[in-house]
Protein backbone atom coordinates (compact mmCIF):
# COMPACT_ATOMS: atom_id res chain seq x y z
CA UNK A 1 0.00 0.00 0.00
CA UNK A 2 3.14 2.41 0.90
CA UNK A 3 4.41 2.04 -2.56
CA UNK A 4 1.14 2.44 -4.54
CA UNK A 5 0.61 5.67 -2.66
CA UNK A 6 4.42 6.57 -3.02
CA UNK A 7 3.65 6.43 -7.17
CA UNK A 8 0.86 8.13 -6.53
CA UNK A 9 2.33 11.07 -4.78
CA UNK A 10 5.21 11.18 -7.40
CA UNK A 11 2.57 10.75 -10.38
CA UNK A 12 0.81 13.81 -8.86
CA UNK A 13 4.27 16.04 -8.36
CA UNK A 14 5.15 15.52 -11.88
CA UNK A 15 1.70 16.59 -13.07
CA UNK A 16 2.61 19.74 -11.45
CA UNK A 17 5.66 20.00 -12.94
CA UNK A 18 7.27 19.35 -9.38
CA UNK A 19 10.58 17.32 -9.14
CA UNK A 20 10.65 14.32 -6.61
CA UNK A 21 12.70 14.85 -3.43
CA UNK A 22 14.39 12.91 -0.96
CA UNK A 23 12.80 15.07 1.87
CA UNK A 24 9.06 14.72 0.52
CA UNK A 25 9.83 10.68 0.23
CA UNK A 26 11.06 11.06 4.24
CA UNK A 27 7.61 13.16 5.50
CA UNK A 28 5.63 10.52 3.15
CA UNK A 29 6.94 7.45 4.90
CA UNK A 30 6.49 8.91 8.48
CA UNK A 31 3.10 10.04 7.50
CA UNK A 32 2.14 6.92 6.53
CA UNK A 33 2.99 5.08 9.28
CA UNK A 34 1.40 6.98 11.84
CA UNK A 35 -1.91 5.67 12.77
CA UNK A 36 -3.61 8.47 14.11
CA UNK A 37 -4.59 12.26 13.37
CA UNK A 38 -1.16 14.26 13.54
CA UNK A 39 -1.19 17.95 13.03
CA UNK A 40 2.02 19.98 11.43
CA UNK A 41 3.56 20.00 14.74
CA UNK A 42 3.26 16.45 16.05
CA UNK A 43 4.24 14.89 12.58
CA UNK A 44 7.30 17.04 12.73
CA UNK A 45 8.50 16.14 15.57
CA UNK A 46 8.48 12.94 14.04
CA UNK A 47 10.49 13.63 11.31
CA UNK A 48 13.03 15.94 13.67
CA UNK A 49 14.14 12.75 15.28
CA UNK A 50 15.69 10.86 12.82
CA UNK A 51 15.88 13.73 9.91
CA UNK A 52 17.05 17.26 11.23
CA UNK A 53 17.29 18.74 7.88
CA UNK A 54 13.74 18.88 7.09
CA UNK A 55 12.35 22.03 8.40
CA UNK A 56 8.63 23.05 10.02
CA UNK A 57 7.43 24.73 6.77
CA UNK A 58 8.83 21.65 4.43
CA UNK A 59 6.80 19.54 6.25
CA UNK A 60 3.87 22.06 6.13
CA UNK A 61 4.10 22.69 2.77
CA UNK A 62 4.42 18.51 2.48
CA UNK A 63 0.90 18.27 3.92
CA UNK A 64 -0.40 20.59 1.72
CA UNK A 65 0.69 18.69 -1.37
CA UNK A 66 -0.43 15.47 0.24
CA UNK A 67 -4.14 16.92 0.66
CA UNK A 68 -4.40 17.92 -2.91
CA UNK A 69 -2.76 14.65 -4.40
CA UNK A 70 -5.72 12.90 -2.09
CA UNK A 71 -3.26 11.28 -0.12
CA UNK A 72 -4.95 13.06 3.43
CA UNK A 73 -7.63 14.48 4.31
CA UNK A 74 -7.82 17.47 6.87
CA UNK A 75 -9.67 17.80 9.72
CA UNK A 76 -10.21 21.07 11.38
CA UNK A 77 -10.57 21.06 14.81
CA UNK A 78 -12.95 23.61 16.81
CA UNK A 79 -9.96 25.20 18.55
CA UNK A 80 -8.37 25.94 15.08
CA UNK A 81 -5.57 22.98 15.14
CA UNK A 82 -5.56 21.24 11.54
CA UNK A 83 -5.31 17.54 11.93
CA UNK A 84 -4.23 15.12 9.44
CA UNK A 85 -5.22 11.76 8.43
CA UNK A 86 -4.48 8.80 5.43
CA UNK A 87 -7.12 8.35 2.86
CA UNK A 88 -7.36 5.11 1.95
CA UNK A 89 -9.42 4.95 -1.60
CA UNK A 90 -13.06 3.56 -0.87
CA UNK A 91 -12.95 4.03 2.67
CA UNK A 92 -15.00 6.04 4.54
CA UNK A 93 -15.77 7.02 7.94
CA UNK A 94 -16.68 9.79 10.25
CA UNK A 95 -15.55 11.47 13.45
CA UNK A 96 -16.10 11.69 16.95
CA UNK A 97 -13.83 14.82 18.51
CA UNK A 98 -13.48 15.62 22.03
CA UNK A 99 -13.66 19.51 22.50
CA UNK A 100 -11.89 18.69 26.03
CA UNK A 101 -8.69 16.43 24.93
CA UNK A 102 -8.80 16.90 21.71
CA UNK A 103 -9.06 13.13 21.19
CA UNK A 104 -10.65 11.84 17.81
CA UNK A 105 -12.63 8.67 17.32
CA UNK A 106 -13.16 6.98 13.91
CA UNK A 107 -16.72 5.26 13.32
CA UNK A 108 -18.90 4.34 9.91
CA UNK A 109 -22.40 3.56 10.48
CA UNK A 110 -24.29 2.30 7.52
CA UNK A 111 -27.66 3.72 8.67
CA UNK A 112 -25.99 7.25 9.08
CA UNK A 113 -24.88 6.89 5.03
CA UNK A 114 -28.00 5.61 4.00
CA UNK A 115 -29.99 8.22 6.00
CA UNK A 116 -27.57 10.63 4.31
CA UNK A 117 -28.21 9.27 0.94
CA UNK A 118 -32.00 9.39 1.04
CA UNK A 119 -32.12 13.02 2.66
CA UNK A 120 -30.24 13.78 -0.88
CA UNK A 121 -31.93 11.77 -2.74
CA UNK A 122 -35.60 13.59 -1.85
CA UNK A 123 -33.84 17.16 -2.45
CA UNK A 124 -32.55 15.86 -5.50
CA UNK A 125 -29.08 16.33 -4.86
CA UNK A 126 -26.35 14.56 -5.71
CA UNK A 127 -23.48 13.93 -3.36
CA UNK A 128 -20.11 13.95 -4.53
CA UNK A 129 -18.43 13.27 -1.11
CA UNK A 130 -19.34 14.30 2.63
CA UNK A 131 -17.61 14.57 6.49
CA UNK A 132 -19.59 14.29 9.40
CA UNK A 133 -17.72 15.31 12.78
CA UNK A 134 -19.45 15.14 15.85
CA UNK A 135 -18.22 17.53 18.89
CA UNK A 136 -18.27 16.67 22.40
CA UNK A 137 -16.75 15.05 25.85
CA UNK A 138 -15.09 11.92 25.84
CA UNK A 139 -15.81 9.82 28.84
CA UNK A 140 -12.91 10.58 30.05
CA UNK A 141 -12.93 14.46 30.22
CA UNK A 142 -17.11 13.67 31.18
CA UNK A 143 -15.51 12.32 35.08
Amino acid sequence: MILKKKMMFNDFAASRGLRSTRQRDIILDIFLSTHQHVSVEELYLKIKSSNQGIGHATVYRTLKLFTEAGLAREILLHDGQTRYEHVMTGEHHDHLVCTGCNSIVEFEDETIEKLQKEIAARHGFQIKSHKMEIYGLCSICRK
